[in-house]
């Protein structure tokens, strides 16, 4: 089947679809997007989080025809048309909240869309909506300060910040 959407505002097309592929494997291995990434396959890790019209979802749980005439926007899509990188995405690097980077994409997509409902959570409602992206390597200390120095950093005028 021929699966037509818009990923990160450029609309897109993949053909050949089966009806069992996931919108990750339609993402990474058709329209050549890795951000996300492939861990569990169960919707457990987090590590696939993309916004699908606008929410947050594990890709490895939806089938790509569900894509179908919808809006996905993956962690590459968090940055500016420039390549600018949006406060969530500096402040892991400033934070360094990032060690092997496998759950680094779907944590972003996660920290993006949370700041988005509350541009100042405490701890505890970030801990919260980071419950469903796993990292087995960071002990999550850094996460937490880059969260909550993306929510100390403005949103940018440009609109990037707001997954809208």
């Amino acid at each position: 089947m021929r699966v037509n959407c818009v990923v990160n505002g450029e609309p897109r097309t993949a053909d050949d679809v089966w009806p069992g592929e996931s919108l990750l494997y339609l993402l990474r291995e058709r329209l050549g997007l890795p951000g996300a990434k492939n861990a569990c396959e169960q919707g457990e890790c987090g590590s696939c989080t993309v916004y699908l019209d606008g929410t947050p979802v594990c890709a490895c749980l939806v089938a790509a025809g569900q894509a179908q005439d919808r809006e996905v926007r993956t962690v590459e899509g968090l940055s500016g048309p420039d390549g600018t990188l949006d406060r969530v995405q500096r402040a892991f690097v400033s934070a360094g909240a990032v060690q092997c980077g496998f759950c680094t994409p779907g944590l972003m997509v996660a920290v993006h869309d949370l700041l988005a409902r509350d541009p100042s959570p405490a701890d505890q409602d970030i801990r919260e909506a980071l419950a469903g992206n796993l990292c087995r390597c960071t002990g999550y200390e850094h996460i937490m300060a880059a969260v909550r120095l993306a929510a100390a950093t403005p949103a940018s005028p440009d609109g990037h910040d707001d997954h809208h």
